[in-house]
């Protein structure tokens, strides 16, 4: 169920779809289209949408096969623009730097008769890039334009940060993604790396590192409140692997630290757990209220 913020609904101007990129949060107004992503083990091929999170584990650990990921088609694309069900369509898409969805989204447009679509490369992923659905859905239901959208999506992204920690590399390592985390690491692959997206670059880097997956999870704590000062009133947006209870010991760190002003946990979905591993542990964070809620007070 999404939870409306702000004033009461208006009419709509335009729609809101996104891809798989996205983990989506009931407390949000994350509840959109979803142009899916695919899982794949070998010949055996899987929607976001068609498997489990216990029935990835179960796959990771017993099948030999290393499982890879397949964006969204511009036909997949297209049927989640044309259920928002909208002559004009804001579609927010995972990092341009991580996947090409944006581009299966723009390929897209050329079948879409009638209906304007507007692309928006949320530079980001997973829970990020939920905030970031919830501001432009957010806009969409309080009546805004377009553009209003973008200006609220815009000011999530640069003051949204996703830190993540993962128990091994090889899953980033055997996909290819592991770029200047690798590098960044020095090839010393025991160490549990703090890992966050570039916003220049809209790729994967490394910001911190630990002896252990524990120390990982209090790192990337450390890394949160390094980034926005001790005392700063927070949202956080939670990503759990295979352990929920890393969610909560993290959230408990967080609370030591900062005011909650919100906060949401939620399981990786499949096609990202993929590249972490089964054990992962992240948080998107930003300070105190949404933007368009502080320009309203």
């Amino acid at each position: 169920m999404t939870q409306q913020t702000g004033k009461s609904a208006q009419k709509q101007h335009f729609a809101v779809a996104t891809d798989g990129g996205l983990d989506a949060f009931e407390g949000l107004n994350n509840a959109v289209p979803v142009a899916p992503f695919s899982v794949n083990f070998g010949d055996k091929s899987f929607r976001t949408n068609e498997i489990s999170r216990a029935d990835l584990f179960k796959e990771l650990e017993t099948n030999p096969q290393h499982p890879t990921s397949s964006q969204p088609t511009p036909q997949e694309w297209a049927d989640a623009i044309r259920e928002a069900d909208s002559p004009q369509v804001l579609a927010v898409t995972i990092s341009a730097g991580l996947s090409g969805s944006y581009n299966a989204a723009d390929q897209a447009k050329s079948v879409l008769e009638g209906i304007d679509v507007r692309l928006h490369d949320s530079g980001t992923l997973s829970a990020a890039q939920a905030f970031q659905v919830h501001a432009v859905q957010t806009a969409a239901m309080q009546g805004e334009t377009m553009e209003t959208a973008l200006e609220w999506a815009r000011a999530v992204q640069k003051e949204t940060e996703l830190y993540f920690t993962i128990e091994t590399l090889e899953y980033l390592r055997r996909g290819g993604r592991i770029g200047r985390v690798q590098a960044t690491l020095g090839g010393l692959l025991n160490l549990k790396p703090v890992i966050t997206v570039d916003k220049a670059t809209g790729a994967y880097t490394n910001v911190s590192r630990a002896r252990s997956y524990k120390g990982g999870i209090e790192a990337v704590g450390q890394q949160v409140t390094r980034t926005y000062g001790e005392g700063t009133p927070l949202r956080v947006g939670l990503l759990f692997g295979s352990v929920r209870e890393d969610a909560d010991v993290l959230l408990e760190q967080l609370k030591g630290r900062h005011p909650i002003v919100w906060s949401g946990a939620v399981g990786i979905n499949p096609v990202l757990n993929v590249h972490t591993g089964p054990r992962a542990l992240g948080v998107a964070a930003a300070p105190g209220k949404w933007p368009w809620e502080r320009e309203n007070q």
